[in-house]
């Protein structure tokens, strides 16, 4: 398994806050479920929240390859209505790792 952490840092604005979130829901999501081999390989998503508004997304994938092919549909796809490129900066940094070790507990709630 591969694992891909994409980190912004905050503090992030509302306005900041609120593209993403379009971004995210309008175009990106949408996007890796209409695309069956990256879907079908992804063992894991978490959008992880800070209070300043820092964020950080960590996709947990069977193949580097789909975080490939995943970075390059996101990248290249076009903005949806509303999303503005000027509150789209891009990620603080990304780095990928190999995974080593995985644990997951079967909780109540857990999506």
């Amino acid at each position: 398994m591969h694992a891909q952490l994409v980190i912004f840092d905050g503090p992030q604005s509302p306005e900041l806050l609120a593209a993403a979130e379009l971004a995210d829901s309008q175009r990106i999501r949408p996007l890796v479920e209409s695309h069956p081999q990256i879907r079908d390989d992804i063992v894991a998503r978490y959008d992880l929240r800070q209070p300043d508004g820092g964020r950080a997304m960590l996709t947990v994938t069977g193949s580097e390859a789909t975080l490939d092919a995943m970075t390059e549909l996101i990248m290249t796809s076009n903005l949806v209505p509303g999303e503005d490129p000027a509150l789209l900066p891009g990620a603080s940094r990304a780095e990928r790792y190999t995974v080593a070790e995985a644990f997951v507990a079967e909780t109540a709630g857990a999506r």
